[in-house]
């Protein structure tokens, strides 16, 4: 909204015969379509499919974000073409159609929990109206498991810990998460260091609850940023005040990463169906990898150094 061509103040009270003016965002499609997008498909049968999300790609459809998400990806691969149509391999019409539980009356139709668009890793996705609600109660319940590794600013004094701390959105920008003293909801993460370089450390967190933003807000919180997160002080104004060197070395690291340095790496829950305990595992994207070991070969160096 804008009051004579400028965003007014909270405090801004409007005058007689001032012109107002008010955007509405565009809507996303109460339909959403299929798109022909590679799926990395860990895990599925009738109920429910495992997929490993790669970075950058947005989980469903949203603000800004319309086609090209997980959803589009998984109505493609479950059997619908562009135009919407169920075909078999010799492109000959079936007579029914598999999708998900939603479809056409949601923009996330099976989707039990999400991902951050730059965050890779697992997600359990319900093919089925029964599935969808036992998934959910599990979530809901806080009985899934769901285990993350994250490259983080800085080191740990300790080598395990838990952040127990409520979160809101923050005060001074809509789009981010805070920890705040009133009004927020609780939010529990665990974390246990797995190595430690120069500057950065290489974390397995577990989450208690499932906040939006929940781990990114958390370690910039604890002073320890993710890596690669522009969002939460974790890119270029952590390298800020760094000697021309370490900032040109963590640069070009970033820069390879092209993310945040988050990943969802193990998921587990009961089949809502069979009722049989089902873990899965995916490993580190190819460029957190990458990253990982040029941080490992420049804490040798380090040693060096002091040595």
């Amino acid at each position: 909204m804008r009051v004579e061509g400028e965003i007014p103040k909270k405090s801004h009270k409007v005058g007689p015969g001032q012109r107002i003016e008010i955007f509405f965002r565009d809507q996303p499609p109460s339909d959403v379509l299929p798109e022909r997008i590679p799926l990395d498909i860990c895990y599925e049968d009738e109920s429910l499919l495992v997929v490993n999300k790669p970075q950058g790609m947005v989980t469903h459809p949203a603000h800004g974000h319309f086609s090209g998400t997980l959803v589009n990806a998984l109505l493609y691969h479950l059997g619908r073409d562009e135009g919407g149509e169920r075909k078999d391999e010799g492109g000959r019409m079936k007579d029914e159609r598999e999708t998900l539980p939603g479809t056409g009356a949601s923009i996330r139709p099976g989707i039990v929990h999400r991902l951050d668009k730059g965050t890779s890793g697992l997600l359990v996705v319900a093919k089925t109206e029964q599935a969808q609600r036992h998934l959910s109660e599990q979530f809901a319940a806080r009985t899934a498991k769901r285990v993350y590794k994250s490259l983080v600013w800085g080191r740990f004094k300790a080598a395990t810990g838990v952040i127990d701390a409520p979160l809101g959105r923050h005060p001074g920008d809509r789009k981010r998460f805070a920890v705040v003293r009133r009004g927020g909801k609780t939010a529990v993460t665990t974390y246990r260091v797995d190595e430690t370089f120069r500057d950065t450390s290489l974390l397995s967190l577990r989450l208690g609850t499932g906040r939006t933003h929940q781990i990114r807000t958390h370690l910039e919180h604890e002073g320890h940023p993710v890596f690669g997160d522009p969002m939460y002080g974790g890119r270029q104004k952590r390298i800020a005040g760094m000697p021309g060197a370490r900032r040109k070395f963590y640069s070009d690291l970033l820069e390879q990463l092209g993310d945040v340095a988050l990943h969802a790496e193990v998921l587990g829950f009961t089949h809502p169906v069979s009722g049989r305990e089902l873990e899965f595992s995916a490993p580190l994207p190819q460029n957190v990898a990458n990253v990982l070991n040029l941080l490992r070969e420049d804490a040798v160096r380090g040693l060096d150094i002091v040595e």
